[in-house]
């Protein structure tokens, strides 16, 4: 029956297929770009974030974690800001305390955030006046710092005092328990050799293990002033304790040599007579032919105090 029909296949020239999807796309480009040139209000959201937390302060985790931004401008504007969301940090260290909570106003800190998120607040606009972030007190205390610092002294050179810390106590906060506990932090180690000249530097804390806690500060400056020390000694008579009365005792060496370090500079103040060698009687047992000597006063200016004989011969008569 339809042997004999013929269908005719319709011929649709390329170049007209051209031509109209052409004009498709411009027409559409041109209709998207009047919609965009449009001037809209939409409202986004701007992810937040929270920096500068007072450090004697523990915010609670249920905080807000976008801003409600409502926007008056162009399509092309609002569609940026909608693909391309800015961040906002808010400083909660201009926030003020009120009722448990600290405030954040957005109009007091109104240049801020208009430099974070780019947006003209002409036409934009928050929707809440400012935002409240409730908070627990952590307790603060003022701890201790010991250095842990290891100076040695070239040849000759030595120091009078103790290494100098600045400030030699620092502000932790962080939770009761915690803070009770902690009586003295230190300093990390450090290792300073071949010292001739006054020393200084800083060092940090040593924090290690403690992340429930917030410092204030987290390093100290140190400091040690220097000296050229010299060696000297003094001959200085032993005095016998404690002897019995009529008891004599016989002792040789009589006088023995204290060695001793001193400052160059004091070296001319250090006197025989502001020493004082000791031997106890009461420290003799039997069959001992010796007593040990000790060093029993000298000048708190001299160092590293020895004697060249400790052994005191004796003998005893009756």
């Amino acid at each position: 029956m339809f042997k004999n029909i013929e269908f005719k296949r319709i011929s649709v020239k390329k170049s007209s297929l051209k031509t109209f999807g052409f004009f498709l796309l411009f027409s559409s480009f041109i209709w998207f770009s009047v919609q965009i040139s449009k001037e809209y209000t939409q409202i986004i959201d701007i992810p937040v974030s929270y920096v500068n937390i007072p450090l004697d302060k523990s915010i609670t985790k249920e905080r807000p974690g976008f801003l409600k931004l409502r926007i008056q401008d162009k399509g092309f504007a609002i569609w940026y800001y909608k693909l391309f969301k800015p961040r906002v940090e808010l400083d909660l260290g201009k926030a003020l305390e009120q009722n448990g909570a600290l405030v954040y106003n957005f109009e007091a800190n109104r240049e801020t955030l208009e430099d974070q998120v780019n947006i003209n607040f002409e036409k934009a606009r928050f929707l809440q006046e400012s935002i409240a972030i409730a908070y627990q007190a952590k307790k603060v205390k003022k701890i201790k710092i010991k250095p842990r610092i290891d100076l040695s002294y070239a040849v000759g050179y030595s120091a009078s005092r103790e290494i100098k810390l600045t400030p030699d106590s620092i502000k932790v906060s962080g939770p009761e328990n915690i803070i009770d506990t902690l009586q003295s932090l230190q300093t990390v180690k450090l290792q300073v050799s071949n010292i001739k000249t006054d020393v200084s530097g800083s060092v940090r804390v040593d924090t290690s293990k403690l992340g429930m806690l917030s410092f204030y500060t987290t390093k100290v400056n140190y400091s040690q002033e220097v000296e050229k020390f010299t060696e000297g000694s003094v001959k200085v008579p032993v005095t016998v304790l404690n002897l019995p009365e009529n008891t004599n005792i016989s002792i040789f060496p009589k006088q023995v040599l204290v060695y001793f370090q001193v400052n160059l500079k004091q070296y001319e103040m250090v006197k025989h007579e502001d020493f004082s060698v000791v031997c106890d009687f009461n420290d003799i047992s039997e069959g001992d032919d010796f007593i040990i000597a000790s060093i029993a006063k000298s000048p708190s200016f001299v160092r590293n105090l020895r004697l060249n004989e400790r052994k005191i011969q004796f003998v005893i008569k009756r």
